[in-house]
């Protein structure tokens, strides 16, 4: 029936990319420890971490914190040997996760990993993608620098005109999604585009999608990865792309010929 919670017995699983998030993962183990005790209670839960090239002690880092957490359950590691960014993190990621349901979240806490929860709550009966939307009106924005903000919320609305959605946000990492999405939905950016890419093209496959208004954090530690301008550079390219396509769709339409 639609307005229902997702079963609480389906097997979940947690993707954390990570690049150079040696000083981060410190305090993860203490961060996200709770939250997977408390999931764990009615589900099987894996913890998928990805390490994404990192030059730092990462990888070192993520093997004491997997044998922390592993009495309480699977945690998976996967490394790349050279960074190879985001997109390609999340892609490995999603071939090792093996829960029905797959929840992606930044390793740097700039979405609360307590609020873990409170996203599986919104993946009602009908909903396949809850992502994170600090740009939604209950949503907002805590410490962030002016500059993330002016790139993020500027692509969120062009791909909201786009795609003709209702959603506010279109560049949030956490997000909650069904397997089938992930096992159907292809996406080829390697870098930060793949955020976007990845939920616009989930929108334009019909899958349904419904926002969980929250708060963007600055980082608890280390820096953003981002490079602004091979960033603005993809999503302006994938944009255009999207625009043709939904262009040509819309004369073939108008043409008579079935879409």
């Amino acid at each position: 029936m639609p307005g229902t919670p997702v079963s609480r017995d389906l097997d979940l699983s947690i993707v954390i990319p990570c690049h150079n998030e040696e000083e981060g993962l410190a305090d993860l183990e203490q961060q996200l420890g709770p939250v997977l005790e408390t999931l764990r209670a009615t589900r099987r839960v894996e913890l998928v971490l990805v390490d994404d090239g990192s030059s730092d002690a990462t990888w070192e880092r993520m093997q004491q914190l997997a044998d922390g957490l592993v009495l309480t359950g699977p945690v998976v590691l996967r490394r790349h040997e050279r960074n190879q960014g985001l997109g390609a993190a999340l892609r490995t990621g999603f071939l090792a996760a093996t829960g029905q349901i797959v929840v992606t979240t930044d390793s740097d806490a700039t979405y609360r990993f307590s609020e873990i929860p409170l996203l599986l709550e919104r993946l009602q009966s009908g909903i396949d993608v809850v992502t994170a939307s600090p740009y939604h009106p209950a949503g907002g924005v805590d410490g962030v620098p002016a500059y993330r903000l002016v790139l993020s919320r500027g692509s969120s609305l062009i791909y909201r005109w786009l795609v003709g959605g209702r959603l506010h946000t279109y560049t949030a990492l956490f997000r909650a999604y069904r397997r089938e999405v992930i096992r159907t939905v292809n996406f080829k950016a390697d870098g930060f585009l793949a955020v976007a890419e990845v939920l616009v093209n989930a929108i334009l496959a019909g899958y349904r999608v419904a926002e969980y208004p929250t708060v963007l954090h600055s980082r608890v530690a280390g820096a953003s990865k981002a490079k602004l301008a091979r960033t603005i550079a993809a999503h302006v390219r994938f944009q255009l792309t999207v625009l043709r396509q939904r262009m040509t769709v819309g004369a073939v339409k108008v043409s008579g010929t079935p879409a």
